[in-house]
């Protein structure tokens, strides 16, 4: 049982940093162009806050035997930042102040799930408390796919899904799932089930609608139409997830 545990928590690691860089083409052409165009920051800054608050959940003084969570979370924690970062530098002015003010209440959230679990809670409520609040952005971050989901069975076409992010999210919440499942961990176990589902989900929208990648006939995304890991209605925005899938 030791075994299995800690061989999904190396592959719930795999899988994750794999997730955790599949915007690096998007943010590739946002240096390149010098521009967030109509990508949108948000999910990055929500992902930062779910991987610190997973990074500190994981610590042996918080809750015994997750430090693979720990150390996958805490890689994405870093990763993140530096999104974000980018993000903060390209963006317009007025986007640049939104996700720099939402930067800073995500390091002010965490800092005091911090100070109120080291001093306001001790053992398995300190455990309890922390768990929670990760459990809880852990199904925001997963939930968030959902939008590209609803515009696949829209235009029936996955052109704006990549395949490989859908493939990433369903494997990375599978292996934490059962590794939370050995691990008795329900905190573990609940929210990444979610995220396997979800994943499975896009799956199967792919393989359905997988022979529309897209077509002149095909119904553009207005404005406001959450994409990958942001909005867009143009032409440029097929070619940055033609990318992607390529990618």
């Amino acid at each position: 049982m030791h075994v299995a545990h800690l061989l999904f928590g190396i592959f719930g690691n795999a899988s994750a940093l794999f997730l955790f860089l599949a915007p690096v083409i998007t943010f590739k052409r946002i240096i390149v162009n010098k521009s967030t165009e109509k990508f949108s920051g948000l999910p990055y800054v929500m992902t930062l806050l779910n991987c610190l608050l997973s990074a500190w959940y994981g610590l042996p003084f918080v809750s015994p035997n997750n430090i693979p969570v720990t150390t996958v979370n805490g890689t994405g924690a870093g990763i993140e930042i530096i999104y974000v970062l980018i993000f903060i530098i390209f963006a317009p002015k007025k986007e640049k102040i939104k996700i720099f003010a939402l930067f800073t209440l995500v390091l002010s959230v965490f800092s005091a799930v911090v100070f109120v679990s080291l001093f306001a809670f001790h053992g398995n409520h300190r455990k309890a408390f922390c768990g929670f609040a990760m459990a809880i952005f852990s199904v925001i971050m997963y939930g968030s796919p959902l939008s590209i989901m609803r515009l696949v069975i829209k235009t029936k076409s996955v052109e704006f899904m990549p395949f490989f992010l859908s493939l990433f999210v369903f494997l990375c919440g599978s292996s934490w799932f059962i590794f939370g499942l050995l691990g008795r961990d329900l905190f573990v176990a609940v929210p990444n089930g979610l995220g396997s589902v979800l994943g499975t989900m896009q799956l199967i929208l792919y393989f359905i609608y997988r022979d529309n990648k897209g077509s002149p006939k095909q119904q553009e995304p207005t404005e406001g139409e959450s994409m990958e890991m942001g909005n867009g209605k143009n032409h440029q925005m097929k070619q940055s997830y033609e990318n992607e899938i390529q990618g």
